[in-house]
């Protein structure tokens, strides 16, 4: 056993993408599942004193942010790399992780996908005027990404790195909107793109169903 344990809430975009890292590694771990509420609460808050998810724990280390999560599964543990050598494959990765973070999450995932996804799985109203409101900086980032990706099999030319992994999980929940879908129509590369992650053992063993069941 690797001794790796990753606190969080099945179905979180930024859980999963951790738990892909560790999957394309081939590295075992167990997953603690948090309710929303439980992510304010003290023990969890001494695991991630911002009250976000996920948080990690290998041994006697602890770790939070995906990204540094994600680098630090790759550094340590054998398998694919996670992380190019070329310079140039290199800052790409790393511009589509700044993407994902400051912008997908922000204006898109926050917004339209927790609304039409996330609310109502957990039962809470739907904000219409966020979504609507939302639109716009969504496209922004749609259209972003497709030009990122370019003509590539992956973000950063054609193996699997830390961006896909951050990427796919919130653009599988964009794509299943009504919004989303609309958003894709005029970028089949996009849809490509997650239909070849979709393919990957990592991504298929770490859908929100499964996750829940193993926590």
């Amino acid at each position: 056993m690797s001794d790796v344990t990753l606190y969080g809430i099945p179905g979180s975009p930024y859980l999963r993408a951790a738990l892909m890292g560790l999957e394309e590694k081939q590295v075992p771990y167990k997953v603690m599942k948090l309710a929303p509420p439980q992510t304010k609460q003290p023990e969890h808050l001494a695991r991630h004193p911002f009250g976000r998810i996920p948080a990690m724990e290998h041994g006697d280390f602890s770790l939070y942010e995906t990204q540094a999560i994600l680098r630090y599964i790759d550094a340590t543990f054998p398998g694919i790399a996670l992380r190019p050598t070329d310079p140039r494959a290199a800052a790409r990765m790393d511009q589509m992780v700044g993407v994902v973070d400051w912008y997908l999450f922000k204006d898109v995932s926050a917004t339209i996908v927790f609304n039409r996804v996330i609310a109502p799985s957990f039962g809470m109203p739907v904000n219409e005027e966020t979504i609507a409101a939302a639109m716009p900086k969504a496209a922004v980032c749609v259209r972003e990404l497709d030009r990122l990706i370019a003509g590539d099999d992956y973000v950063a030319g054609d193996a699997v790195t830390i961006a896909d992994l951050m990427l796919a999980p919130q653009l599988e929940f964009l794509a299943i909107t009504p919004e989303g879908k609309a958003l894709l129509e005029p970028y089949p590369r996009l849809p490509a793109w997650l239909a070849r992650m979709q393919e990957r053992p990592s991504m298929r063993a770490t859908t929100w169903e499964k996750v829940s069941k193993a926590a």
